[in-house]
């Protein structure tokens, strides 16, 4: 499976994205709306449909990038709020990306990768942030799978992988997640080392 441009583009105009709830995550909401400096420079990396980056937008914070190998849900953010800054809309490959970021949310994009790529995942992750920068979101919390996207992962998992570029401040089972993901999604939040 080749989980490229054409891939993803083609699930959005056929409409199969069932990981799209059509607005933001309990869980990151409850983060988000602790969060005072309106300052960050904050990532979402294969953002999607990124209703995160719409959330934080709409809160102030001016620093909103949006990451997509599909030009799709970031022309659908643009019609959702037409204020958002163009050029804060990447349309490229993540592990392309040069910028840095204080904070790179994480929703379905982790998932959404083949599993072979989840070490350069995590060095990307590491090299994106700034010193003291954070990682925070959602994994999954499922056996893996050859069937996804989504592929799954657990705890255990998880903690070998990020380790050794990142202290692990949090990664425990999401206690406010929506209903068809409740027992199934980690919540973390981990600070480059």
């Amino acid at each position: 499976m080749n989980l490229d441009e054409n891939f993803w583009t083609l699930k959005y105009q056929t409409e199969k994205t069932g990981w799209d709830i059509g607005y933001i995550s309990t869980p990151l909401k409850t983060y988000i709306d602790q969060l005072t400096d309106k300052n960050l420079k904050i990532l979402i990396p294969g953002g999607g449909n990124s209703y995160e980056a719409e959330y934080l937008f709409k809160q102030g914070f001016s620093q909103v990038y949006v990451a997509d190998i599909s030009k799709v849900p970031l022309n659908n953010l643009t019609q959702r709020i037409l204020e958002f800054p163009k050029s804060h809309l990447l349309h490229a490959d993540f592990f392309e990306l040069k910028q840095n970021f204080d904070l790179i949310i994480e929703q379905t994009f982790f998932c959404a990768l083949a599993p072979q790529l989840r070490k350069a995942y995590v060095k990307k992750m590491h090299e994106l942030l700034e010193p003291n920068g954070k990682l925070v979101g959602l994994l999954f919390n499922f056996p893996m799978t050859e069937d996804g996207p989504p592929f799954g992962g657990d705890e255990s998992e998880y903690r070998l992988l990020f380790l050794k570029n990142f202290e692990i401040s949090i990664l425990e089972e999401a206690y406010n997640s929506i209903p068809q993901r409740d027992g199934n999604e980690l919540f973390f939040k981990l600070l480059k080392k």
